[in-house]
This record gives structure tokens, C-alpha cells and sequence, in this order.
């Protein structure tokens, strides 16, 4: 019985974990009001409070580490490339 207590407890503590996720590409606009970005490939990144936007600007290359937060992905980091 208790090791169907731990695998339950396991698979619930899982289940509520955010997962984490890099991506690459250019910068299609970038709203600093609402500090959301979104790439030419259509994926919008809402960008942390703490991260920094500057540099950011339509055409620059960026990779960005993100986790889904509430139905978003929220950029933890974002780095912008030469």
C-alpha cells in the first residue's frame, strides 16, 4: 500500500512541474509594453520580469531559454547574437 502512496505522490508532484525549453531565431517585432517577442516563426515569448529587453529590436538574433507558465511561454533568458 505505501508504494502506491509514493508512486501516486510522485505522479502528482510531476504533474504540476513547468517544463523548461531553448529556441533560436530572428526577432519579427517586439512589444516592450506588455515585453512580449515574437520570432519570425510565429513564437511569442512573454519575457520575465528581471530579463532584460535591451537589444531587442525587429531582425535581431536571439536564443531564448523558456518555461510554460500558465498557458504562456515566459523567457527566463534571452540572449541576442551578432
Amino acid at each position: 500500500m505505501s508504494k502506491m502512496l509514493a508512486l501516486a505522490l510522485a505522479v502528482l508532484l510531476s504533474a504540476g512541474s513547468a517544463w523548461a525549453a531553448d529556441v533560436e531565431g530572428k526577432v519579427q517585432s517586439v512589444d516592450t509594453t506588455d515585453r512580449v517577442l515574437t520570432l519570425e516563426d510565429g513564437t511569442k515569448l512573454w519575457i520575465a520580469e528581471g530579463v532584460s529587453i535591451e537589444g531587442l529590436k525587429e531582425g535581431a538574433k536571439v536564443k531564448a531559454s523558456f518555461e510554460e507558465r500558465d498557458g504562456k511561454n515566459v523567457a527566463t533568458s534571452v540572449q541576442v547574437s551578432d
